[in-house]
């Protein structure tokens, strides 16, 4: 075994390497760029090297700094985790050129499933049933039309060399066509430096279903069953399980054996995953193969017991795998939930700030490499950010996976949704509201289940926003009393929460802004500083609070407890109950006074990012949607469109321009 391992890589996946390196008492090397300094990953290994300023091509893809790092630190082997350099042949291949172990499948493999075309060939000879398509060398954009043409609509555009929903387009028909390409190879080079693409039949609410396959350098390989991954926006996972539902004993076996034999045709040793796409008749066809650790391996660890990055290690290190087939079990059921910082009420835009707050449920502490999970509420965590650390524009804006079991499906959903609603996030937009509707939906609850389902339960899923109810303006209004007692001077008998006045009763106006507008409430002081009255949408409750620890609040509420968290950050109140987050403004009259926020006539860049495409002149009029520019931010294109009927008076960035967030991009008048 090894005793010392570079970790070519950043965030959750670098610290879950670390945990099983630590365990196994092998010794830890991470490497960072500028804007991880003093990140997680970096504190949970035993040493660390700078590679560089933080875009990915200047550190984290530059591998010949990584293997210099490896090299004068005496790094046996690199762990490249997944993404950046993990399915790169070149990368394995000056791995074993420097005389370090590449803790990965060997180059041969992954060249041979790097180009999805060529994949599919080797998948053909070796019997893996195939979705029709066109997965030729011939790249002409005539050519590529015409095949889709054949294949009939809707067609997947897919880039060859790519992977993480970059580079994809679903094309309904041959008029979009043209455009859709220019796009997807424009995504396609940017994300993997190779623009060729191949175009697949579309297959209307189909299912992603994967199997995790690993093999070991002695001729042995096994399937360590499957995992669903249909809960997709935008071609990326978005909620993974494991074990499928409604899979039988005789097609996991069928799946499991096509995903052995496709490893065995390219002569694959390690961990490694075989994507599938299948039918709701139980029908299922390759996809690609990713040469890799999944970012959803978690949900297969949770199920069998055992630690996926030790197996890597013990394959790598030259031993055969620790099981057989025949010995390999399912135990319960398991889900992961990636929580992302980004808005999905505005198209998933990733967001990018600090993590003011950042707490979860308890997470009890999952025991690597057990026979078989066996605690029932279990919930595991894997992060690689703190609370008080920044998401950046430079990498993927995951913040955690969020990883539950059960003993059955409806016992993992129950935990899952109670760990969604204690996970408090604070100091930009998350997507754990909507996980939590995702999870709590009747779709996905009833294994209801194909990519499809974010888009047909939109209306759902997407709900117009809704005032707070009288419980969150009771704790609101209750954390503002608190704090009020805790900062009053003793002196000022004016700022006491009873709120006393000489031969009178305090009836103060309290507003609230938030997403569906604004709520005013009429509070009444009791005189005692305990009891109050709301007024509310016409209706009068009785307050009580009952206590306070940090932010941590108890109230009485028309007689019924209530227990929650509320954190305040200046004006915004965000309180944490049993159902989840909810953010509002407390507006001070005197504070906003002839403030005004409003602007009109600018349009810009909600993060920072690159101009990659202008779609109108300078003086051009359009109508309200009108796609204007395209901007490239976090590896994915963004559309800037008009907000009304109006005239172009300016283009202010040229197509490759970097722009800084905030920047204005164009100058535009409204008709």
């Amino acid at each position: 075994m090894f005793t010392k391992i570079l970790i070519a890589n950043r965030g959750e996946i670098a610290c879950r390497v670390a945990a099983t390196a630590r365990r196994l008492g092998i010794a830890t090397v991470a490497v960072y760029s500028d804007a991880d300094a003093r990140a997680k990953h970096v504190a949970a290994c035993d040493e660390s090297v700078r590679l560089g300023p933080a875009p990915a091509r200047e550190s984290y893809l530059c591998a010949e700094k990584i293997i210099a790092a490896a090299l004068a630190t005496g790094a046996q082997a690199i762990h490249p985790g997944y993404g950046f350099l993990s399915e790169n042949a070149g990368f394995a291949q000056a791995c074993a050129q420097a005389g370090l172990v590449f803790i990965g499948p060997p180059a041969s493999a992954i060249e041979a499933m790097g180009s999805k075309a060529a994949a599919k060939a080797l998948m053909e000879q070796a019997a893996v049933p195939l979705v029709p398509g066109y997965h030729g060398e011939e790249q002409e954009s005539g050519l590529l039309h015409s095949q889709a043409d054949r294949i009939g609509y809707p067609v997947l555009l897919k880039a060859s060399a790519g992977g993480g929903g970059k580079g994809m387009r679903v094309v309904e028909r041959s008029e979009d066509f043209d455009a859709a390409l220019a796009s997807c190879k424009r995504e396609a080079i940017a994300s993997f430096g190779d623009d060729r693409v191949l175009v697949e039949k579309y297959l209307t609410r189909p299912r992603h279903i994967e199997i995790q396959v690993f093999a070991d350098g002695h001729g042995h390989c096994v399937y360590l069953f499957e995992r669903d991954c249909s809960v997709q926006r935008r071609h990326q996972k978005v909620l993974e399980e494991a074990p499928a539902p409604g899979m039988s004993e005789e097609r996991r076996a069928a799946m499991g054996e096509a995903a052995v034999a496709a490893a065995r045709a390219v002569g694959y040793v390690g961990a490694g995953t075989v994507e599938f796409i299948a039918n709701q008749d139980g029908s299922f066809y390759f996809m690609e193969m990713n040469t890799r650790l999944q970012v959803e391996h978690p949900v297969t660890e949770m199920i069998t017991g055992l630690d996926l990055v030790e197996w890597q290690l013990r394959v790598a290190a030259g031993q055969a795998l620790p099981l057989k087939q025949e010995q390999l079990r399912i135990h319960g059921h398991a889900i992961e939930a990636r929580i992302y910082a980004e808005n999905p009420e505005k198209g998933f835009l990733p967001a990018i700030g600090t993590l003011t707050r950042m707490r979860s449920a308890a997470a009890v502490e999952f025991r690597l490499g057990q026979s078989a999970p066996g605690d029932p509420a279990h919930v595991r965590i894997d992060a690689g950010v703190r609370e008080g650390d920044a998401i950046s524009p430079f990498y993927d804006p995951m913040i955690a996976k969020l990883i539950v079991w059960g003993p059955d499906r409806d016992a993992a959903l129950r935990n899952m949704q109670r760990a969604l609603a204690q996970y408090q996030v604070v100091g930009l937009a998350t997507n754990i509201a909507f996980l939590q509707r995702l999870v709590a939906g009747q779709a996905f609850s009833t294994a209801a289940l194909d990519t499809g389902l974010i888009e047909r339960h939109r209306d759902t899923l997407f709900p117009p926003p809704s005032s707070p109810d009288t419980e969150t303006l009771a704790l609101a209004i209750a954390a503002i009393l608190q704090q009020e007692h805790a900062q009053a001077e003793r002196s000022d008998p004016w700022s006491q929460r009873n709120g006393w006045r000489l031969n009178t009763r305090l009836l103060r106006t309290l507003r609230f802004e938030h997403d569906a507008g604004d709520t005013t409430v009429q509070l009444d002081y009791a005189g005692d500083g305990q009891h109050w009255s709301l007024l509310t949408n016409g209706q009068t409750h009785a307050l009580q609070l009952h206590a306070a620890d940090g932010d941590t609040l108890i109230i009485s509420l028309d007689g019924r407890t209530l227990r929650a968290d509320v954190l305040r950050e200046g004006e915004w109140l965000h309180v944490f109950d049993a159902h989840g987050q909810h953010s509002l403004r407390h507006v001070d009259p005197l504070a906003h006074a002839g403030h005004s926020e409003a602007e009109g006539g600018r349009l810009t860049a909600p993060m920072p990012g690159k101009i990659v495409a202008l779609l109108v002149q300078k003086g051009a009029s359009v109508a309200h949607g009108t796609p204007l520019l395209i901007m490239e931010a976090m590896k994915m294109e963004h559309t800037i469109a008009a907000p009304a009927d109006g005239v172009v008076e300016d283009l202010l960035y040229a197509v490759g321009d970097q722009v800084a967030e905030g920047a204005q991009l164009l100058e535009f008048k409204a008709a």
